[in-house]
């Protein structure tokens, strides 16, 4: 069974004057409006995550919520708190622990997790022209598209496809 799965790294936040955490500083404007840009992206190339696992902090859920109200239906929202600040290892975990019943996921996390995370799956098995900036500069509101065979639980280094890889912006 092929599945798919999308990186997303969270649109542009903002650093606020005031003293806020780093876990809650908010979207700027134009995060919000390109975390929309990313929900036409998806809708646009008929992809429909049934479920988002998006890390606790705010900008991530932020992103979710102006990416979700471009979709029908909306994914299932799951906060994973162990996506903020993880390394490779434990997001690849996270994608890992994807229900058998889910055959399309997104995680929306930091950099340079989700960054690392995109090389490491590649399995550079097919000609994405923007592979290459996928892995120089996987910017802000980011996606990579992957398709997976088998089971979530098997994913390990080299073996999803590439499929797509864009920054939408709104």
């Amino acid at each position: 069974m092929s599945r798919t799965l999308v990186l997303l790294r969270h649109a542009k936040s903002a650093w606020p004057d005031e003293d806020v955490s780093d876990r809650e500083r908010p979207l700027t404007t134009r995060g919000g409006r390109d975390a929309a840009a990313v929900g036409r992206w998806l809708r646009d190339q008929a992809l429909a995550p049934q479920l988002a696992l998006v890390s606790g902090a705010r900008r991530t859920r932020e992103t979710y919520d102006g990416m979700a109200g471009e979709l029908d239906p909306a994914p299932e929202l799951q906060v994973a708190d162990a996506a903020y600040a993880a390394g490779t290892g434990d997001l690849l975990d996270l994608v890992r622990d994807i229900p058998d019943d889910v055959s399309s996921a997104i995680l929306i996390g930091h950099n340079p997790g989700i960054a690392t995370l995109a090389s490491l799956i590649d399995d550079e098995a097919t000609d994405v022209p923007e592979r290459q900036q996928m892995r120089l500069n996987f910017r802000t509101a980011a996606c990579a598209v992957f398709e997976v065979d088998g089971h979530w639980s098997g994913i390990d280094p080299g073996t999803a496809r590439l499929v797509a890889f864009a920054v939408p912006r709104g």
